[in-house]
């Protein structure tokens, strides 16, 4: 103990302890892991099934101290007290053996290891899958790829700069490759197929946002927000400093919600509840944000269709003082990360609380992409290619800086991978804690302006600066260390 009473300690502090955040991010990727995932059933099978006891307990090496095992001693037939003393700590020495759960083996989990191991071995599939050329050349400013198999029509829907959208029906072709009664009539089929009524150019009407936005926006991916079953859209930039929401199916103006004093910028969506309750946020050039709720059940902002035509919002998020120009919310954290044009990237809590701002380096300035994981780690992508990696406690885990103007991000669903994109039209993987680079795409012959991910996390799609989306091959298993040293 030293005079002013802190504590003093000569022991070197191994690497992990100096680092919590890497301790815990190593273990979870190991224990969430597809290696684990395809060998659990093997566990199970010792310590509650049929290894667990009998020859086959014998030919697993899996055999204890006969008193460890239920149903093996009675403590109350014992009538020598010493023996029964000795008895009871010897089981309290040794434990005891679970209850036998299963006498057959367990079935393997689903897993991708354990279906095709070959994968992770060598490049099966080519990188590109399809490219789908839209005839209105307009860039592909937003892409939301909402491919669930349960949806009435799970799609991958695409908004222009032109404000022309499309819903492009999902054929989950790419997921069924390698899998049992995959045949080769399925192979001919692409996974997406596009909207009819844009590539038969008899429905443009049906298809274009037409209303004005005002003059001096700039059309971004942030500009649009497709609803989870894919029946809407909602579009902001108005000059009456609204946003509104949009019918996929019909193109008919359904709602206009007025809020901001000044105009509407960018939008964002959490993830959806079950029934597709969900966040909404709109940052404004009135330098605050407000916040949504979208009723899955009524297809309306706010919760009471007799009101739909004035809801309140849910929180005021004020801290800015310059216009918003990105967004992003995680309804299981409860927290909105937004970015202002020139100024920090701010974390609010969904009931309106400022708990921090994320400051960067001196020369990180300008948030123009914000993306957040559900483990709490949040991406942001400043001007002229920096990237900052933030724990959602504020302290800056990585940085890195790219020779690209980038366009879009994305994180994978476990929130380990990276995903990028820009006006060199190349699609780049990184490790999300350190931004270790993990794989490059070829080049594409356009800049990339959108992208997202199927919902099984084996497709990318991006939207191009030449009014086209390119579908790649995409699987983050074959990234990890423990596919590249096993497999």
């Amino acid at each position: 103990m030293g005079e002013d009473g802190t504590m003093i300690c000569d022991v070197d502090l191994p690497a992990w302890a100096k680092k919590p955040e890497d301790f815990v991010r190593i273990n979870r990727m190991a224990l969430e892991s597809e290696f684990v995932s395809c060998q659990l059933h093997q566990w199970i099978d010792l310590i509650f099934g049929y290894k667990q006891r009998g020859p086959e307990a014998v030919r697993a090496l899996n055999i204890f101290h006969h008193l460890t095992y239920e149903g093996s001693v009675s403590l109350d037939s014992i009538a020598d007290p010493l023996l029964r003393e000795a008895t009871e700590a010897q089981i309290q020495s040794f434990g005891q053996t679970p209850s036998q759960l299963l006498i057959e083996p367990h079935p393997p989990r689903s897993s991708a290891m354990h279906l095709s191991p070959l994968m992770f071995k060598d490049q099966m599939q080519q990188d590109v899958i399809m490219v789908l050329k839209f005839p209105s050349n307009s860039p592909v400013t937003h892409v939301a790829a909402n491919t669930l198999p349960h949806l009435t029509i799970p799609a991958v829907v695409t908004v222009t700069c032109s404000r022309l959208f499309a819903v492009n029906r999902w054929h989950n072709t790419v997921g069924l490759r390698g899998a049992p009664g995959y045949s080769l009539e399925q192979a001919h089929h692409l996974p997406i197929e596009m909207d009819t009524l844009v590539a038969n150019n008899t429905g443009s009407n049906k298809r274009q946002i037409t209303d004005l936005v005002d003059q001096s926006i700039q059309i971004t991916t942030h500009c649009f927000v497709v609803t989870a079953d894919n029946r809407y859209i909602l579009v902001c930039g108005f000059w009456d400093k609204s946003f509104r929401v949009y019918s996929s199916e019909t193109g008919k103006l359904t709602q206009i919600i007025f809020g901001h004093w000044d105009v509407v910028t960018c939008l964002a969506r959490s993830e959806s509840y079950i029934g597709g309750d969900c966040y909404i946020v709109s940052g404004s050039r009135d330098a605050t944000l407000l916040l949504w709720y979208w009723s899955g059940r009524h297809h309306i902002i706010g919760d009471n269709p007799n009101n739909g035509d004035y809801p309140a919002p849910r929180a005021v998020l004020t801290g800015h003082d310059q216009e918003v120009a990105c967004v992003s919310v995680c309804a299981e954290l409860g927290l909105v990360i937004s970015g202002a044009k020139e100024g920090p990237c701010l974390v609010h809590t969904i009931t309106g609380d400022l708990l921090r701002a994320l400051e960067g380096p001196d020369n990180y300035q300008c948030p123009r992409l914000i993306s957040v994981s559900s483990e709490g780690h949040c991406i942001i992508c400043y001007e002229r290619g920096r990237f900052c990696n933030f724990s959602i406690n504020g302290k800056l885990l990585a940085q890195m800086e790219v020779n690209d103007t980038t366009r879009a991000i994305l994180l994978s669903s476990d929130g380990h991978n990276l995903v990028t994109g820009g006006d060199n039209g190349v699609v780049e993987v990184w490790q999300a804690c350190d931004f270790r680079q993990l794989y490059i795409y070829p080049g594409c012959d356009a800049g990339i302006r959108a992208m997202d991910l199927s919902h099984d996390q084996r497709t990318l799609i991006t939207g191009m600066a030449s009014g086209s989306i390119v579908a790649f091959n995409i699987d983050f298993n074959r990234w990890h260390y423990e596919h590249q040293n096993r497999y």
